[in-house]
């Protein structure tokens, strides 16, 4: 299987969401998604596809692939369907061979791929704040690595930066 990255923001509980919804609202990190994984496929469950606003979605310049346990799944013209992780990988290496792979959501889908040894990044924006969530990141491993970080960045008071961990 191709290696593939994951990439989400968290807050300090690690916690991503409320009632199907980021807790949160960032452009900085909104921008830093939209830059990072622009080329590339986008690989999330069917509740991260319907909590995305229609306007934004699909997401523009990138493979878009919905996973699902349905055997059906109306989606529009042009969105791949897959009903395993692997199978979204394939997907992805099939209709865009050259791009990178980023699983974006949620979070049971975070907890498979996080155990997956194709994952070999993990890219969150880690917020400096808690929030009530009923929606979790899975603990990063041992064998993930803080490679990069950014300064502290502020955006209407949060406080938040920009974190690379890499496979050891």
């Amino acid at each position: 299987m191709k290696d593939f990255s994951i990439i989400s923001a968290v807050d300090l509980n690690l916690g991503i969401g409320k009632d199907g919804k980021m807790p949160w609202h960032l452009s900085a990190d909104l921008k830093h998604f939209a830059k990072t994984t622009d080329g590339g496929s986008v690989i999330m469950g069917s509740n991260t596809w319907e909590s995305i606003p229609e306007a934004y979605r699909p997401f523009k310049n990138r493979t878009n692939i919905v996973l699902t346990h349905l055997d059906a799944y109306d989606l529009p013209e042009g969105i791949h369907l897959g009903h395993s992780l692997e199978e979204g990988v394939a997907l992805a290496e099939k209709h865009n061979p050259d791009g990178k792979i980023f699983v974006i959501g949620g979070g049971f889908l975070y907890s498979i791929a996080i155990k997956d040894p194709a994952c070999k990044e993990l890219i969150l924006t880690e917020i400096q704040k808690e929030y009530e969530v009923d929606t979790s990141f899975p603990e990063i491993p041992p064998h993930f690595k803080r490679t990069e970080e950014s300064e502290l960045q502020e955006e209407n008071g949060l406080q938040f930066k920009f974190v690379t961990y890499a496979r050891a």
